[in-house]
């Protein structure tokens, strides 16, 4: 039997990358995120009454979204604020994560994109996540009505379902450097010639040097959809994709973000196996995760 517990994690700064400037990816405002936030949980209410009392737990943020979520709602739940720093970095994500699993929250709704799910991984160990989509490559997280969203993870955490039938794991990329584990992405993780972090996307195909790819479907956007051009694989499917770019192989037109559908240059690609070890070029690299 659940013990009622949700937690809820919404990353601020999603939806506002330089994506909006170079492609035309959706903006999601402070506003838009409170009013997402403040539809799940009246959701999350609505469905209290008949299956138990539910008790909400919100991360912390440095736009208050929380606080703003629940300024006037007058629901009959229990909602908290997490009592720990907003740094406004990707580790209040992890660390939110980690203490809402330590509570034992049956179930955790974000608000972001592949990114924000990233680092919510990295702390919530077995807690399934529902993932709403507010980011920009939104392979993960899907574009459900915060509503929706409330219900669902109400139905969850009240005990009324059985967790095995209704939700299911996702593939981990487990990244290593000279042998040590370094950090973790769950669709993509590519080097590309660029040498500063800067704006923290990707979107010019030239740049881009080798991936492993954990889905690979035409309907995607980003890396996933360069290699949905090569072959599918789809979230439950036992296998990753590697692909190297450049020239000497094929050219796929691909949506390397919304709004932007360009030529990449494939000079090779293969279907791996889960567990089988992929080494890249050594250089001077950038590493991207998702």
């Amino acid at each position: 039997m659940s013990n009622g517990i949700i937690g809820i994690i919404a990353n601020p700064a999603s939806g506002k990358d330089i994506r909006r400037l170079v492609a035309q990816g959706s903006v999601f405002d402070t506003s838009e995120k409170a009013n997402i936030l403040r539809r799940a949980i009246r959701a999350v209410d609505a469905l209290g009454g008949t299956l138990g009392r539910a008790h909400v737990l919100i991360m912390p943020d440095t736009d208050a979204l929380g606080v703003r979520a629940l300024d006037g709602l007058h629901v009959s739940l229990e909602a908290e604020v997490l009592d720990m720093p907003a740094t406004g970095s990707p580790r209040d994500s992890a660390e939110a994560a980690r203490r809402m699993a330590e509570r034992g929250a049956a179930c955790i709704i974000t608000l972001g994109g592949d990114g924000t799910n990233r680092a919510v991984a990295a702390g919530s160990g077995d807690v399934p996540l529902l993932p709403i989509s507010t980011g920009t490559n939104n392979v993960f997280s899907t574009m459900v009505e915060g509503t929706v969203a409330g219900l669902a993870a109400a139905t969850l955490a009240s005990g009324a379902v059985d967790p095995e039938l209704v939700t299911s794991r996702a593939k981990r990329l487990d990244i290593l450097l000279d042998g040590t584990p370094a950090d973790t992405a769950l669709i993509d993780a590519a080097t590309t010639r660029d040498l500063f972090i800067g704006s923290r996307a990707l979107w010019e195909p030239d740049r881009l040097v080798e991936a492993v790819l954990t889905r690979a479907q035409a309907g995607m956007v980003g890396l996933a959809s360069v290699g949905g051009c090569l072959t599918s694989i789809a979230p439950r499917d036992p296998r990753a994709l590697y692909v190297r770019f450049g020239p000497g192989g094929r050219r796929v037109l691909a949506a390397l973000a919304p709004g932007l559908v360009v030529p990449v240059a494939v000079a090779a690609w293969r279907v791996v196996d889960l567990e089988e070890p992929i080494s890249f070029a050594r250089g001077n690299l950038t590493v991207a995760l998702d």
